[in-house]
């Protein structure tokens, strides 16, 4: 089947009960057993829900994996694979990414006899310059958050499948549509279903998708066990908001073009980041990898003056954390998503008190450009 025909129908099945097109929510703690060690697949529902259930096949199928487990936020996801890992593992981080990221690693998981050290993984080799005897995994963002950075993950897969190492691949800024990892040799895919998979900004979740089998039985044990599980309502948001999911791809992504080749042109925004623009350092590499650019992107204003200007003036963008919803979004990464870092880590990553980034959405795109338009004239 074709991708949007999948996100549609894909672990969404009419219901057999009452042949209803849409998944209903089984807002339900528990189910009554029929006898005694005997039930209908279903026992508590932090074990197993039937609205989750839907959402992890349709997860599994989109992304081309046999297994998908969803959590309570994209951390938790994450958080989950990292605990597959033993005392002792060495772990390959992504620098310049997220910054929840490495705020969990460092300030969480090292508590427990986790290593971490971080890789520029935009060339494959430093990550291999970056491996250790003990090194378990090499977890990756590409696109970077927020720089636009992008990883051969292909190259790097080569070098982590010699050694028996987890690739992991952070997919929540292009989202299945636009870029599938495990096609490309990655072991695990996480996602944030906060943002481009639920689309519309009202609801909290994180999911994993793999094909090796093991790693997904300790998953779902892992699921089980910690029960950081994604609700049946969240759950249903998502499903619902992945039915729109390629047409809404398709239209960040045409909006986002026309934004950074505007921004690109305009005076006063010394630099854009974003894969789309022929000028962007690893374009080739993204056009080979990616379907398509996506709608996230940075831009450089000069000095935090110059970018305090911009997000004070904004009307239709909203000053906000987060991404990939059908509204457009603005952030500053210093002072926000990557406060976690010391300005020393932000300089040497490039996260600068003069960049601005921008999750572009639907709305018409003449309306988002009149508004950074009367932004930028603040400056």
């Amino acid at each position: 089947m074709g991708f949007q025909t999948d996100a549609i129908h894909a672990g969404q099945e009419p219901d057999p009960s009452t042949g209803a097109v849409v998944v209903p929510i089984f807002q339900t703690s528990t189910y009554v057993q029929e006898e005694l060690g005997k039930h209908k697949g279903y026992e508590y529902s932090r074990t197993g829900n039937p609205t989750r259930a839907a959402l992890e096949r349709n997860m599994a199928v989109l992304e081309g994996g046999r297994h998908g487990l969803a959590f309570a936020s994209g951390m938790a996801a994450i958080n989950a694979v990292l605990t597959l890992l033993q005392s002792g593992d060495h772990v390959i981080g992504p620098e310049g990414a997220y910054g929840g990221t490495p705020r969990l690693f460092n300030a969480i998981l090292r508590n427990f006899g986790l290593e971490f050290s971080y890789a520029d993984s935009s060339r494959p080799e430093n990550v291999a310059s970056a491996l250790q005897p003990n090194t378990r995994m090499v977890f990756l963002e590409t696109p970077t958050n927020p720089l636009m950075k992008i990883t051969d993950l292909a190259a790097v897969a080569a070098i982590t499948r010699s050694r028996n190492i987890l690739l992991v691949v952070d997919n929540t800024f292009l989202s299945p549509y636009f870029q599938k990892p495990l096609q490309l040799g990655a072991d695990i895919v996480v996602h944030s279903t906060t943002k481009y998979l639920n689309g519309h900004s009202d609801g909290v979740g994180g999911v994993v998708v793999l094909n090796r089998d093991e790693e997904a039985a300790r998953l779902q044990f892992i699921q089980n066990a910690a029960g950081a599980i994604l609700g049946p309502f969240d759950s249903w948001l998502v499903l619902r908001g992945v039915k729109t999911l390629a047409v809404r791809m398709r239209q960040h992504e045409a909006n986002a073009i026309a934004i950074a080749q505007y921004l690109s042109k305009h005076p006063k925004v010394k630099q854009v980041f974003y894969p789309g623009l022929p000028d962007h350092s690893q374009w080739v590499l993204a056009k080979k990898q990616m379907t398509g650019f996506g709608g996230m992107m940075s831009f450089e204003t000069g000095s935090l003056d110059n970018a305090r200007a911009v997000l004070n003036r904004v009307r239709i963008c909203s000053l906000a954390e987060s991404l990939g919803g059908v509204e457009s979004l603005i952030c500053h990464p210093a002072t926000m998503t990557h406060a976690y870092f010391s300005e020393e880590e932000r300089q040497r990553m490039g996260v600068t008190q003069g960049l601005v980034r921008l999750s572009v959405g639907i709305e018409d795109v003449e309306d988002i450009i009149a508004d950074l338009q009367h932004a930028l004239a603040g400056i």
